[in-house]
């Protein structure tokens, strides 16, 4: 595919993504970039899946209970119906998103918005988890955030389920995750009787 040349005063766009296990600050960090692009007067948008709804059916909702308006969105290709004149967009909870997300981005991008996404990198199996080892892979600036392990206060790196489900997406808060060093993530269940 051939590309026009950048011509002076064209904008140019970028991925940003921010990610980690479960409780590290990612939505927090979205939020905090989102309101500098505000205070920059730029116009933001903010997505989120519709399936998520654990804090709040529209807005993103940070743990430490900071939220922004969003825009539900049932699939990546719908962020595309919302993004008229706008410089920078959100994008909350990626992995819940499918495999066409990051070619989304990338269009954005193209059109020279900044595109700032936050998501689980791992599931909690510890495997890559949707489509964001892709939006890794394009993004321009990546920034991965830690959360501390409660059993050795060391970083935690993974997102340990508490519950016996095995449905790779399962909504849920502390009572049913917590973040783990990797030791600790690979002990499983034996620091659950430790603590019993």
């Amino acid at each position: 595919m051939f590309l026009e040349p950048h011509f002076k005063g064209q904008r140019s766009g970028w991925i940003e993504v921010v990610c980690g296990s479960m409780f590290s600050g990612k939505t927090e960090e979205l939020i905090r970039r989102l309101k500098r692009a505000r205070i920059a007067n730029q116009k933001v948008q903010i997505f989120k899946p519709a399936k998520d709804i654990r804090y709040d059916a529209v807005d993103v909702v940070s743990h430490d209970d900071n939220a922004v308006n969003a825009q539900p969105v049932s699939a990546a290709s719908d962020i595309l119906q919302y993004c008229e004149d706008v410089n920078v967009i959100g994008i909350d909870e990626a992995q819940f998103f499918g495999d066409d997300l990051p070619g989304v981005c990338e269009k954005l991008a193209l059109r020279g918005v900044r595109i700032i996404v936050a998501g689980l990198d791992m599931d909690f199996k510890g495997r890559p988890f949707g489509p964001m080892p892709a939006l890794l892979a394009v993004a321009e600036y990546i920034t991965k955030v830690h959360a501390i392990c409660p059993h050795c206060g060391n970083l935690a790196t993974h997102s340990y389920r508490l519950s016996e489900e095995q449905d790779t997406v399962v909504l849920g808060e502390k009572d049913k995750y917590e973040p783990r060093c990797r030791i600790c993530y690979s002990m499983g269940n034996m620091l659950d009787l430790k603590v019993q």
